[in-house]
């Protein structure tokens, strides 16, 4: 496998997500990719557990073998397994993760060089919920500031694979043209979350931080509602000096 610390970076990813006592993904639960160059990136193979990923469950694949599927509409399932089969860079190599697109497609975004996504417990009760545009759209505390941003994209469920990175991509246009920069934290209603992330490290900071603010938003909620920090003192955490050199210290 080429690229070794790519590889080892995306490794140990997976197997921090995956650990069992995160209550991030649980069996083959979840997916992560690590982009290589321009032309090809990294991503779970399908089937494969995150907390045991080995060499062999990371695929190489092929961007201009799949993004042009961002703009197809008459793929059939099996058409879409495979366009996943031929994409690979080895054609030896295990099948790709079914959400493989969606990763094609925001490691194209800029800056962004890791993806995670898992179905954490404490994000999906929120998600499988009437709350769920409300914990997307807003912040409880400063920490969630720095380390998921601003404001999180919120998708509508979707069939996942090639219809849900379809609508994903035009939710995600909307969302970089009103903020100027793409989100840290991807939420998908009744399915699970996405963080994204120059690092590795900005991936898993965005991701427990995301699973935290999920249990304190069920915690409040249960104690009469959440209070939410107002659009002015969210705007102040995200641009203070001094959170920014946490953002730095952290590695976001």
């Amino acid at each position: 496998m080429p690229h070794p610390e790519t590889l080892a970076a995306m490794l140990e990813l997976s197997h921090y997500l995956g650990e069992e006592h995160r209550h991030l993904a649980i069996l083959g639960e979840g997916n992560t990719s690590a982009k290589i160059d321009n032309d090809t990136f990294l991503v779970k193979a399908s089937g494969s557990c995150l907390q045991t990923l080995s060499e062999n469950d990371a695929v190489a694949c092929r961007f201009d073998a799949l993004l042009p599927m961002l703009d197809e509409d008459d793929i059939s399932d099996q058409g879409v397994e495979d366009r996943l089969l031929a994409c690979r860079v080895d054609s030896t190599s295990k099948k790709p993760s079914v959400e493989t697109l969606f990763h094609a497609y925001l490691l194209t975004l800029p800056g962004i060089q890791f993806v995670g996504h898992t179905h954490s417990i404490a994000v999906n009760q929120i998600l499988c919920s009437p709350l769920a545009k409300s914990f997307a759209t807003k912040r409880l505390f400063p920490d969630e500031i720095v380390c998921c941003g601003s404001e999180s994209l919120f998708v509508d469920y979707t069939d996942p694979g090639l219809k849900l990175s379809q609508v994903m991509r035009d939710a995600m246009n909307e969302y970089m043209d009103r903020n100027g920069a793409p989100p840290r934290v991807i939420l998908l209603q009744n399915h699970g979350l996405i963080t994204i992330g120059k690092t590795s490290g900005a991936v898993k900071a965005a991701m427990v931080m995301a699973h935290k603010a999920a249990e304190i938003f069920v915690g409040a909620a249960a104690l009469g509602g959440p209070v939410f920090m107002e659009p002015a003192e969210v705007h102040r955490i995200a641009n203070r000096i001094d959170e920014h050199y946490r953002q730095q210290a952290l590695k976001l």
